[in-house]
């Protein structure tokens, strides 16, 4: 009797830790890019920050909540992607606004056709239908212009899949691809910070984040089972973060070169 009186409160104890480990899980993620999104709004200065971050993590969530389709996993992680998703396309609001209120007689890009009448009322620059070449690609100068691409890749991914998804070999690649993409996440803040020789105008804390939510995803994964593509990645991640802490503290007591303070200094190479 004792020791079953002794086990019983331990359910509801178990029960608590595991809503709680879901709930990290699926708002974890979000957390880091707290203080980057106020440091931007504060400073009204994105060029710390590299949007390309938000393009693989769109992209690596898309895939993941297409892979859940032909494999389900766990709620919480596909409530994390959706939440993800959310959040990266405030990131990318913001980023915008502020660099094109920043620059001054630089060429209006989009990705798709703008409305000829809207342009004529406004005299805004000439701009050509799609601006798909590799050096302007996803530096557009609209908003809407990003959410346009995200729904064309949500569409065309989506039909692939659609038309492979009884395909194990398809599915199990698809699964790889989204995890992989998200563990390349920290890859275009690594390089912006090597081409500048400096993090200048990137939220440390946002780094920390990183590096600890990604050590608590991977061991999640890892204790909950989750497809083996997911902890593989996971630890390729870790590494990533920790290489740009790496980066933070080089940087801060060996500076590669001055840091440049321009007039505007959210210019076109912030996104």
């Amino acid at each position: 009797m004792e020791a079953g009186g002794a086990a019983g409160p331990l359910v509801p104890v178990q029960q608590l830790a595991a809503w709680g480990a879901a709930g990290a899980m699926v708002f974890g993620g979000v957390v880091p890019y707290i203080p980057q999104y106020r440091q931007i709004r504060r400073t009204q200065n994105a060029e710390g920050f590299s949007a390309y971050v938000c393009l693989v993590l769109l992209a690596a969530n898309i895939l993941r909540i297409l892979f859940w389709f032909g494999r389900r996993f766990e709620a919480p992680l596909l409530w994390q992607s959706i939440i993800m998703i959310v959040t990266m396309l405030l990131m990318l609001k913001l980023c915008t606004e502020v660099r094109v209120a920043n620059e001054l007689n630089v060429k209006r890009r989009c990705f798709a056709a703008a409305d000829s009448k809207d342009d004529e009322m406004k005299a805004a620059p000439r701009r050509s239908c799609l601006d798909l070449d590799l050096k302007h690609f996803w530096r557009w100068s609209r908003f809407a212009d990003y959410v346009q691409c995200v729904l064309a890749f949500c569409a065309l991914a989506g039909y692939l899949t659609y038309l492979w998804l009884d395909s194990a070999l398809f599915v199990e690649l698809l699964g790889f691809l989204a995890v992989f993409t998200e563990a390349m996440l920290g890859v275009p803040q690594l390089y912006r910070n090597y081409r500048n020789g400096s993090t200048e105008g990137m939220s440390v804390k946002m780094v920390l984040m990183w590096t600890s939510g990604d050590t608590f995803k991977t061991v999640y994964f890892i204790l909950n089972q989750a497809p083996f593509q997911f902890s593989i990645c996971g630890l390729l991640q870790v590494l990533v973060d920790v290489a740009i802490l790496l980066q933070v503290y080089l940087y801060s007591s060996y500076p590669q070169k001055p840091v440049s303070h321009p007039t505007h200094p959210a210019s076109t190479k912030a996104l």
